[in-house]
């Protein structure tokens, strides 16, 4: 487990100094490849309407990071993203999303692109948390596990559970996990996640094409090495070419589409963030 020396604050607990927001803007579907768009309409999926108008709402409440749609209900999502640029870090938050808010982590981001490794903080129904997701990196998925709610008998949330892959909406499967170097067991994560409360994440994005390790509240969670990741359409090389050896970090508010619908992100739902901070490794 990385130790928390030396760590400097990427939130001042009281503004978004050293912070953007940024739309959902869509490019290739992965470097040299279709746009994502294009690929929408090949599949008969409706394309988003004009989501550079809505960057989600950021603002900061009893010296919390706060996230949400843009109106809250209205469906459009966003980013914020870091105004400095890092290569190789430790980075820790404390985070407490709403049942269901699909959120996350963008690392190596391009500042003014969608492209960027994604930490996966999906806190909704067949959702991955601590996985990885490639934004305009040929969509690779690499989780661990998958998660689902349980609920009281007036059908308000109460804690996760496993989900089921005989019910999934999106299921993990053992070619998205043989894609990590390390998949922690549901069971253990489980076991550590607070319902309700905060949970510490921690990432850690190491080379040029990194290796990048992620903890929840000191449980190892998942690591990938992103220069020997096979998966379809996924070229190292050309991502290292796309992305560079540094990138920015974002935060997601994601929007609602026709796979999910409001089981993405609940009407009125919030992440929230505080405590971030890194530690600058090169």
């Amino acid at each position: 487990m990385p130790q928390s020396d030396s760590f400097v604050p990427l939130f001042d607990g009281e503004s978004l100094a050293g912070w953007h927001a940024a739309p959902r803007v869509y490019g290739d579907l992965y470097p040299g490849g279709p746009s994502l768009l294009e690929h929408f309409d090949s599949l008969g999926i409706q394309r988003p309407v004009e989501p550079e108008k809505h960057p989600a709402r950021w603002f900061v409440e009893d010296g919390v990071l706060v996230g949400e749609q843009d109106s809250p209900g209205s469906g459009y999502g966003g980013y914020l993203v870091s105004d400095q640029a890092f290569g190789d870090f430790e980075l820790k938050m404390d985070m407490r999303p709403d049942w269901p808010a699909d959120t996350g982590v963008m690392i190596r981001r391009q500042r003014d692109s969608w492209e960027g490794f994604q930490v996966l903080v999906d806190h909704r129904p067949s959702g991955g948390i601590g996985g990885f997701f490639g934004n305009g990196l040929a969509s690779f998925s690499a989780v661990p596990f998958a998660i689902d709610v349980v609920s009281d008998e007036n059908g308000q949330p109460t804690g996760l559970v496993a989900d089921n892959p005989a019910t999934s909406v999106e299921p993990v499967t053992e070619e998205k996990r043989a894609r990590l170097r390390y998949a922690a067991d549901v069971d253990d994560f489980l076991k550590v996640w607070r319902w309700d409360d905060w949970n510490e994440l921690t990432i850690r994005c190491v080379g040029a094409l990194p290796v990048i390790t992620t903890w929840i509240n000191g449980l190892k969670i998942a690591e990938l090495d992103t220069a020997t990741l096979d998966s379809p359409n996924y070229d190292p090389e050309a991502v290292l070419g796309v992305l560079g050896d540094r990138g920015h970090i974002a935060l997601e508010v994601h929007d609602n589409d026709e796979m999910f619908g409001e089981a993405r992100w609940g009407k009125g739902a919030q992440c929230r963030w505080r405590n971030i901070r890194i530690k600058e490794l090169s």
